[in-house]
Parts: C-alpha cells; structure tokens; sequence
C-alpha cells in the first residue's frame, strides 16, 4: 500500500452520527442493558472479596474492580453510541458508492486495486478494512459513484489524484 493515500484517513468527531443498521442498534442496546442490569452482581462481588481481608494482597478484590472499571467504561461507551446513532436499513446492493458499503478502487497510476469501508469509524470498528469517513476528500469524491465511473479529489499535497471506483457492495460486518 503506498504511503500517499495514508493522509487521506480522517479522524471522526464524537458529535458524528454513526449508522447502524436495526439488528446492530438492538444487539448494543441489549448488551447495554445486561451491563446495567449486572451492576449489582460485580458490586456484591466487590464487598464480598473486601471482607476477605487485607486488600493489597486481595486478588479478587482488585479483579473484580478492575472488571467493574472496564463494565462501566463499555456502559458509557455503549450510551454514547446508542445515543447519537442513526437506524436504517444496510445499504442496497446497487454498485453505488455510500456509507456502509465496501469500496474497491483503483488510483490512477496504480497497478493493484485497493478496498476500504466508506463509513464513520464506529461503524468500522471491526475487521481488517480501512475505514474512510465521507467527509474525507477521497470519500466525498467518491459519494454517489457507480461502478466504472472515475472521480478526482485533492491530495493534502494539492495535487490532484484520480480515482476509478471498481466495485461498491455493502459491508456484511
């Protein structure tokens, strides 16, 4: 992969709205809710392994605050999501490029081709892709491009790089 495509990824606020489709959004939502709902288990673990004793050498006590630091980092994670995100279906297979969907592309000068997920960062959180949000230039430029039809966008340098969309299918997570 060469370096010049690499200033393209752009860093996605917090304030994004993230997209997800309404078995993703129900899945969060119920894993929140069993995290809520296990607060009490984790705290009654705390105080049980407190009255064990002396704490600098209580295992269980620091494992499970340990274990109740990270549940209540994925609670608020979680909230942050669900809140701001967006419920719609997954994108139709249609060979058109727009977030959710898998883009192969071929750069102008370029032998290989190169595959990327058009999406916010959230909702590439996972897997081997490359994540370029669509509001980075190269994402713009390829918004709305069918299969076949070439775009050009403005590299950081201020050269122009020309980019031919090869293929668009939507992300199967």
């Amino acid at each position: 992969m060469s370096g010049r495509h690499d200033e393209e990824m752009v860093a996605v606020s917090d304030t994004q709205v993230t997209w997800l489709t309404q078995e993703a959004y129900d899945r969060l939502k119920h894993e929140l809710d069993e995290l809520i709902e296990n607060r009490p288990v984790i705290a009654a673990k705390i105080n049980a392994s407190r009255e064990e004793g002396d704490l600098r050498e209580n295992g269980g006590y620091h494992a499970a605050r340990e274990e109740q630091g990270q549940q209540e980092a994925r609670i608020r994670h979680l909230q942050e999501l669900l809140r701001s995100a967006k419920v719609g279906e997954a994108p139709k297979n249609d060979g058109v490029a727009e977030p959710g969907k898998v883009l192969t592309v071929r750069y102008d000068g370029d032998d290989e081709d190169e595959k990327f997920l058009l999406a916010t960062r959230e909702e590439g959180a996972e897997g081997e892709l490359d994540v370029y949000s669509p509001e980075s230039p190269l994402g713009k430029a390829l918004l709305g491009a069918k299969e076949g039809e070439s775009r050009e966008y403005e590299l950081p340098n201020g050269s122009t790089q020309k980019v031919t969309l090869v293929k668009a299918v939507p992300y199967s997570g």
